[in-house]
């Protein structure tokens, strides 16, 4: 689990103040979560490849973003004078462009080879792949991690007694912008041929379709959005820098998968959104019982919703009910 909100400086649970502050903690962590949901539903509908090394790629992000903007100072120093938001901001975009191009380079080496063979076998494999890439961004980074130099720091704003810091207004502008390509996304060519993929994609590929060109789009664009949310996991107020412990995140964003439906952007959003408030309401609210549910509920709180939710709706709030006959 990372942290949802700063430091409350208001402690009296029945007040607004707290309620918005809690809000504004669990929209920040839904939306990251949601991205990761994202991320994964794409890969998934495309592949029908369960990838648990989703966690990894959520750190190479934010990792090539740190290398970009400290190490190579790209285009920063091309740029003197500029902005120092607008060079970064542009170092970032080059970094999870890096971290969607690794995850290409993953599906066409380790992936597309395993095309035909049972998808348990593909689901180990990309668990091998998970503890690689996260080992290789240890030894990399170091223990310590590695900062990623924001401009934004630790500014925040206050909207009457609410906080809310610089980088989490970023964050959902950044967040809404990506829902909205993604969304554009799938009314494009490609994206109604990634549709009939995910469909059949026996028959898409009778109709001419590129299935294997499908499949490493669906994986670009998968760890792109992962790359997106390991930077906003790896700044202010949740870390101080990237780490292969950056990677756990995507473990609170299974629950927001499973919740939406595996095969269901619009579900992979919602059920960002739900977990990530849910936690944050947790941890406020809940706290006064730490005694009896324990210090660390609101880490759990996401798989107690999920697991409520699945004995009602097995397939999740917007998955596609498989029927079969027997």
């Amino acid at each position: 689990m990372i942290d949802t909100l700063p430091v409350l400086a208001q402690t009296d649970l029945s007040s607004l103040d707290t309620f918005l502050q809690m809000l504004v903690g669990g929209l920040a962590l839904g939306t990251i979560y949601a991205l990761l949901a994202m991320g994964f539903v794409l890969i998934f509908k495309a592949t029908q490849v369960i990838n648990f090394a989703h966690g990894a790629l959520v750190a190479i992000g934010a990792f090539f973003v740190a290398i970009v903007v400290l190490d190579f100072e790209i285009p920063g120093r091309w740029m003197p004078g500029a902005p120092e938001w607008l060079t970064w901001s542009l170092a970032a975009a080059l970094g999870v462009v890096a971290g969607g191009l690794i995850g290409l380079l993953l599906e066409r080496l380790f992936i597309r080879p395993m095309v035909g063979e049972p998808l348990f076998q593909i689901a180990i494999l990309t668990v091998g792949l998970d503890i690689v890439l996260r080992t290789i961004v240890d030894d990399i980074a170091g223990l310590d991690g590695r900062p990623l130099a924001d401009p934004w720091g630790i500014a925040t704003a206050r909207f009457g007694n609410v906080t809310i810091p610089h980088t989490q207004l970023v964050q959902f502008g950044v967040v809404l912008f990506l829902m909205i390509v993604v969304a554009l996304f799938f009314r494009s060519r490609t994206g109604i041929a990634m549709r009939a993929t995910a469909w059949d994609q026996e028959a898409a590929r009778a109709q001419g379709i590129k299935v294997g060109r499908i499949f490493g789009i669906s994986w670009f664009l998968g760890a792109l959005l992962a790359g997106v949310a390991g930077v906003f996991a790896s700044i202010f107020p949740r870390a101080a820098g990237v780490s292969s412990a950056t990677a756990f995140v995507a473990f609170g964003a299974f629950p927001a998968i499973i919740l939406g439906g595996l095969d269901s952007v619009v579900g992979a959003v919602v059920g960002g959104l739900i977990i990530g408030l849910a936690e944050s309401a947790a941890s406020i609210y809940l706290v006064q019982f730490s005694s009896v549910l324990g210090s660390g509920f609101s880490a759990i709180i996401g798989y107690v919703i999920m697991l409520l939710v699945l004995l009602i709706r097995p397939y999740g709030l917007f998955g596609t009910e498989e029927i079969r006959r027997v």
